[in-house]
């Protein structure tokens, strides 16, 4: 079982050396990877339902800093060097995917190749608005532009023709330093179960029951198998807010029981001696689940 930090780049963790502190640590004591969230910008008085609370609105406010992810792992990123940098998630169809993949590539390179792609849809219609992109299309643009990432990401001049990315014989380099960066749809809907099935490297549902979680596992593997893909090669992560405190192990063998391979912590709950609770979660539960 893998072990991730969530909603790493917030709270007092968006000061650089509280991030770096808390990267460092985490490293140290056994965790794969930190997650980052993402928001360009919140807008006051959002009426789009926030799917992951009763009243429908985000935790901390919409003035809470959300740093961009990207620009934070590379900071992280020469402060590591073994921990893998993810995105969890980053709002895919509100990204100019040719310029986005540069900015991928560049990263996992220049990071050795840790770098996870965690992608998301996006709920924020007054967001996207804001930024000017049509909130009704972004399931087809999530679709195209993961396609058009990993075009731009093979080998040599490549060429798209798209609904909303067109490109011919086009060099796009540095390559990521494996050949393609791992993209995680993110989400907890049927839709974004099967978009895994077809599209994915990884399934990201932040959370459910385990009955709920098993289904959308099964839907995503049944999904791949319709697509003609492998099922076996889709890594699931979910969020583990159970995974904490004296009935962790319970709940890590629990999720690996319906197909977990990696398990997310709120990094928040780090957010108080965070050197010695990150240490502490490393020996009581990460070295335990192995």
């Amino acid at each position: 079982m893998h072990f991730g930090l969530a909603f790493a780049n917030t709270g007092p963790f968006i000061k650089p050396e509280r991030a770096i502190e808390m990267a460092q640590a985490a490293e140290a004591a056994g965790f794969e990877s930190l997650w980052t969230v993402e928001h360009v910008v919140v807008p006051a008085d959002y009426e789009s339902p926030y799917p992951y609370s009763p009243d429908g609105k985000m935790p901390g406010g919409e003035d809470s800093p959300i740093p961009d992810p990207l620009i934070w792992l590379s900071y992280l990123a020469s402060a590591t060097t073994t921990i893998k940098l993810a995105t969890g998630i980053l709002i895919l169809p509100q990204r100019n995917p040719v310029v986005l993949a540069k900015e991928l590539a560049t990263l996992d390179r220049m990071s050795g190749g840790r770098l996870l792609l965690g992608i998301g849809s996006g709920w924020l219609r007054e967001e996207f608005d804001a930024i000017g992109v049509p909130f009704t299309s972004r399931g087809r643009r999530t679709d195209e532009y993961t396609a058009a990432l990993r075009t731009l990401w093979g080998e040599g001049a490549s060429s798209f023709d798209g609904e909303f990315v067109n490109f011919t014989n086009c060099h796009s380099e540095p390559s990521p330093a494996n050949g393609t960066i791992p993209i995680h749809i993110g989400g907890h809907t049927d839709i974004a179960a099967r978009r895994a099935g077809r599209l994915g490297d990884g399934f990201f549902p932040a959370g459910g029951s385990h009955t709920e979680l098993a289904r959308l596992f099964e839907l995503t593997r049944s999904t791949a198998v319709d697509a003609g893909r492998d099922p076996g090669a889709i890594e699931m992560t979910t969020g583990g807010n159970g995974a904490i405190g004296s009935g962790a192990l319970a709940e890590v063998e629990g999720l690996a029981a319906i197909g977990v391979d990696r398990v997310m912590v709120p990094a928040f709950l780090f957010a108080r001696d965070t050197v010695a609770s990150l240490e502490q979660y490393g020996a009581e539960v990460i070295s335990q689940a192995q």
